[in-house]
């Protein structure tokens, strides 16, 4: 049996099989013009966030969870994560 027939045995679709991309926000910043315009390499841009704050998970502009930021280990360096604390009820109309 194939990939495509395990999935398809498995209760999957072809549509289930597609990747989505998820947006994770962290913060907002609002900078005046002026300030933005005097952004260069290495300027940093204060967020709205503190670091232990929950972070939102977007598919397009539907809300579709909060988390929060961790590292974990990936390829000998610390990757960014995010561990889910909330799921939003996607059945719900909204």
């Amino acid at each position: 049996m194939d990939n495509a027939q395990a999935g398809q045995a498995q209760g999957s679709t072809p549509f289930t099989t597609v990747p989505i991309e998820i947006t994770v926000s962290v913060g907002k910043a609002r900078p005046l013009v002026r300030e933005l315009l005097q952004l260069n390499e290495g300027s940093v841009l204060t967020l709205d966030k503190q670091l232990d704050d929950p972070v939102e998970l977007y598919v397009g502009e539907k809300l579709i969870g909060i988390g929060v930021l961790e590292v974990v280990e990936g390829d000998g360096h610390g990757q960014l994560a995010v561990r889910l604390t909330e799921v939003v009820d996607l059945q719900s109309p909204a």
